[in-house]
């Protein structure tokens, strides 16, 4: 197959939306459906050995939910497909923000029951920030819900997208009867049997026919036809370039735990979402269709295979074919690199690769080399930009809680970090180790990943700061800067990186500094 082709074939999308809307569910299910695997893991239940596929960290099968994204690749009806499942959980969403620099498109789940929530509202817009093109799936039906259209409105006006619906539900909750798919004129019947792979689907390209009410009784017959005349006046007409360009979102109703509706928006999603986009770099935009490789690091795991310490970084291919054992740039160190073993995912389990396309995700084991934004390269100098550390909201001191293991611990801290887990600052003062996260829950997974993973005890205190800013001074040797440095010593820290780091210890004294100091820059992300 010709390199076009192969790119044409490629599709990398994200499942996002707020904890518990069955996120997880769904991309289980989509796994299913693509024949992937063979029965579905019960994501829910805990006392069985046999979690979601994609939640394979053991402190994810305890808690129930995803606190890392994770790859997992696929074929259905000749595409290949790419899903990396993100965490739900807002204590987890810097990891979630850095995958959406890495996907062409996404899935957004909403809960029929609970509608658009906080998390769901952050995580599109900043899809919408980057245009990004979004298919949104309505989950839960079996359950009683919200109205269909009452949905809708919600979508449009709190995230808002400019929604049109490709299926609408027959009832709701105890009278859902199925799903009148409008992008493939047909009904598909619910039978609430959800061991029985795919249901029953029934042609009916006219809604006149008195064929609708032999199938779903007069009543629903009635409403529906009512519904969809209402779809077809407010809701504009479905436009595949539009859709692409981020301006219009189509809607699919169903319910993942069920196998319901998930087919449907399988095969709308393969027939209409984008192909790898160009992206753009700090000297030029690259097209996937060049043919030297270019890629960039977005994710790195320790230790997914706890009994190997290995630590994964996951690139993106953005443009070229990576291949095994051939040299390539590692931009930043300006050194070149070759991989022996470069992997392709499915969840944990993992096969090496000889070639790879743009779209696909590949891993490739690091001794250290990585760190998260990185770019590799068949030469040409270059970075792709738009992989920030956003600024902390919990802060903590952290201490060993073992003299004996002090090595372990600086270890599994330098690696935790270089996952982008949290941020280490380093006070100027006394060098006192200091760790920043976006979400408390945050704490809890270094300490049990510290401990089962390198065998460290970590104990914590609380410090008192309000936000972490990066300092940019144009001039660091006018006495303004000295001052600043001076006054604000004890607030003072460098990241893993050796950026200065203004920890404020409240919003008014980084107020009262920024005034003091007007040609002093304070940052509240890293790149900048």
């Amino acid at each position: 197959m010709k390199f076009i082709d192969e790119i044409g074939r490629r599709r990398t999308f994200g499942i996002i939306s707020h904890p518990d809307a069955g996120k997880t569910t769904l991309t289980e299910k989509l796994l299913l459906f693509g024949g992937a695997i063979q029965e579905a893991g019960a994501v829910k239940s805990n006392k069985v050995k046999k979690g979601a596929t994609s939640d394979f960290m053991e402190i994810e099968r305890q808690r129930g939910i995803s606190v890392a994204t994770s790859v997992l690749a696929f074929e259905y009806k000749d595409i290949k497909i790419n899903i990396l499942d993100t965490p739900g959980h807002k204590d987890f969403a810097e990891d979630t923000f850095r995958t959406l620099t890495a996907v062409d498109s996404v899935i957004v789940v909403i809960d029929v029951a609970k509608g658009v929530e906080e998390q769901t509202e952050k995580l599109v817009s900043v899809c919408r920030m980057r245009n990004i093109p979004m298919i949104v799936f309505i989950n839960k039906l079996d359950r009683e819900g919200k109205d269909a259209f009452e949905l809708l409105d919600e979508i449009e006006q709190k995230l808002g997208l400019t929604v049109t619906p490709l299926s609408f539900p027959i009832g709701m909750g105890y009278d859902f009867k199925g799903i009148y798919n409008i992008w493939e004129k047909n009904i598909n019947l619910f039978s609430g049997d959800n061991r029985k792979n795919i249901e029953e689907t029934i042609e009916i390209s006219d809604l006149s026919s008195m064929d609708l009410n032999d199938i779903i009784g007069d009543t629903a017959a009635d409403t529906l036809r009512e519904e969809l005349e209402l779809v077809e006046g407010i809701y504009p007409k479905f436009e595949k370039e539009q859709y692409q360009n981020g301006d219009l979102q189509p809607v699919f109703f169903g319910s993942a735990l069920n196998n319901f509706g998930v087919r449907e928006l399988l095969d709308c999603f393969v027939s209409i979402a984008p192909p790898p986009k160009p992206k753009e770099s700090d000297v030029r935009l690259v097209h996937p269709e060049e043919k030297d490789f270019t890629g960039f690091v977005f994710k790195i795991h320790a230790n997914m295979d706890p009994k190997h310490r290995d630590r994964l970084a996951f690139i993106k291919i953005v443009s070229g074919t990576f291949e095994r054992n051939v040299p390539y740039l590692h931009t930043r160190h300006n050194k070149k690199l070759k991989f022996s073993s470069p992997n392709a995912f499915f969840a944990e389990k993992k096969e090496i690769v000889d070639i790879s396309y743009p779209g696909d995700i590949v891993g490739l084991h690091d001794t250290g080399n990585f760190k998260i934004g990185d770019t590799l390269t068949k030469g040409e100098v270059l970075h792709y930009k738009g992989i920030p550390s956003f600024s902390p909201e919990h802060f903590r001191y952290i201490n060993n809680a073992d003299p004996m293991k002090s090595k372990q611990l600086a270890k599994g801290i330098d690696q935790l970090m270089d996952e982008g887990v949290a941020q280490l600052f380093t006070l100027e003062l006394n060098g006192r180790k200091v760790i920043g996260t976006v979400g408390a829950l945050q704490y809890e997974v270094i300490q049990y990943r510290l401990e089962h993973e390198y065998g460290a005890k970590c104990t914590y205190e609380n410090l008192n700061v309000f936000k972490a800013c990066w300092v940019e001074a144009k001039d660091q040797d006018n006495d303004e800067f000295k001052d600043f440095k001076r006054v604000k010593s004890k607030f003072l820290a460098k990241d893993k990186q050796g950026q200065l780091v203004f920890l404020a210890d409240s919003s008014f004294s980084l107020q009262m500094t920024q005034q003091k100091y007007p040609s002093i820059e304070f940052h509240f992300t890293s790149e900048f």
